[in-house]
């Protein structure tokens, strides 16, 4: 039998067919060749016969990608999501997570939620700064309902991942978006500004027919993988246009008559923006020393 594995718990993985839901357990062979079944996966299950759909995973299909973080697979496209207040944005890691699904060539939404509480004008300014980023930009609110919509037709027959830190109002954001109380919401904390844990494991959520989003849980900071210093540049979609440096390669930082820092200078690329990848850069230098 043939389905989609949406949820794996405890070495357990929750199989979804066309006859319903079986709960497997993999092969011992996969361990052997290194292979761990992955919320996303294509899988054939053998049932066992005189259980009540329960299974055994026997074969992995061909993924279409893998995600290092979320470590989920076959997905169209991500969602990040970050809120404009209570926490407040950071928006190194927001470059990261961006990085990190460009470099796995996988398209990216931004969804800024919380816009009830913005009180400075932020949205806007971000918007400024992420429009030649190459993502999608949203601005939403889910205590108001508001902006939900254009969100919910980007993702229409799409299988979308969806990312954040905790405490930005995904769950909130997944309830409306799949028309129902199915995830549960959690709470900041006021000492640390901090969202509590509300999502344990990464899980399929189906919103209508081929339209899935892949819940999974929030974290408080974020790492690059596989993403060198030099190639840092690659992937800000606003530097292609300004290529004509004294130096190449020129690392965009340091170097004098370079194009990309006079595009900064003119504003025709984000400060903000421009001042992420230096700090990246710098960090993903200092690693490559150690």
């Amino acid at each position: 039998m043939r389905g989609r594995i949406i949820k794996g718990i405890g070495g357990f993985y929750y199989v979804h067919t066309d006859n319903g839901l079986y709960t497997c357990k993999a092969k011992g062979l996969f361990r052997l060749d290194g292979t761990k079944p992955l919320v996303g996966d294509y899988v054939d299950i053998d049932v066992i016969e005189g259980e009540d759909m329960v299974g055994n995973i026997t074969a992995i299909g061909d993924r279409r990608n893998t995600l290092i973080r979320p470590n989920v697979s076959n997905v169209d496209q991500a969602l990040i999501i970050f809120a404009l207040a209570s926490p407040e944005p950071n928006f190194i890691m927001l470059d990261k997570m961006i990085l990190q699904y460009r470099a796995q060539n996988v398209p990216v939404m931004i969804c800024f939620n919380k816009e009830d509480l913005d009180q400075d004008d932020l949205a806007q300014s971000i918007i400024d700064d992420y429009r030649d980023s190459g993502c999608r930009l949203y601005v939403t609110s889910a205590a108001a309902n508001e902006g939900i919509e254009p969100l919910r037709n980007s993702l229409e027959n799409m299988t979308t991942t969806v990312a954040g830190p905790s405490g930005v109002g995904k769950s909130s954001i997944i309830n409306l978006l799949a028309g129902g109380e199915i995830m549960a919401t959690g709470t900041i904390s006021a000492k640390i500004e901090r969202g509590r844990h509300t999502t344990r494991h990464s899980e399929i959520i189906p919103i209508n027919t081929d339209t899935y989003i892949i819940d999974t849980p929030g974290f408080a900071s974020f790492d690059l993988f596989d993403i060198k210093a030099e190639e840092l540049s690659g992937y800000y979609e606003e530097f292609e246009d300004y290529t004509a440096c004294r130096f190449v390669p020129c690392s965009h930082t340091h170097e004098p008559d370079c194009a990309v820092k006079r595009a900064v200078g003119s504003g025709d690329i984000s400060r903000r923006r421009y001042d992420n990848y230096v700090y990246i850069y710098n960090e993903l230098t200092k690693l490559r020393r150690y």
